[in-house]
């Protein structure tokens, strides 16, 4: 009876992982095969920048950009363009809410800048689709 309970738990606790990692994310086509807000402040979320403006901002500043993912470069790291250039952001997990985004898809990323000497970087705290 314990070796089946121990059994059970072990069973559970290995497949945890494997199903939190199916909820949404960014869908890189080059790839090997292998959302709605849920509740909050409903008001301006930061102005809308372009990444060339956005690393003229100082650090620790709010701000929205509107683009495109074009690739994952690291666990929590992208490659995020827009008319005005690149910028590598960072998205938590646990940011995405089940949303799955490609490249193609056009996408709304606000949060905080974290600027270092040599770089910018945008800390994801929200992802939508636009349409």
């Amino acid at each position: 009876m314990k070796k089946t309970a121990a059994l059970l738990a072990i069973a559970a606790l290995v497949s945890t992982p494997v199903l939190a990692a199916t909820q949404g994310g960014f869908v890189d086509p080059n790839a090997p095969a292998a959302s709605v807000q849920k509740g909050g402040f409903s008001g301006p979320n930061g102005s809308v920048v372009t990444v060339k403006q956005a690393q003229d901002l100082k650090d620790d500043s709010w701000v929205t950009l509107r683009g495109n993912i074009e690739k994952r470069i690291g666990d929590e790291d992208y490659t995020f363009r827009d008319a005005s250039g690149t910028m590598t952001v960072e998205i938590d997990h646990k940011r995405w809410e089940g949303l799955t985004v490609s490249p193609t898809d056009k996408v709304e990323l606000q949060g905080e800048l974290d600027k270092d000497f040599n770089s910018v970087e945008l800390d994801v705290k929200r992802v939508s689709k636009i349409q």
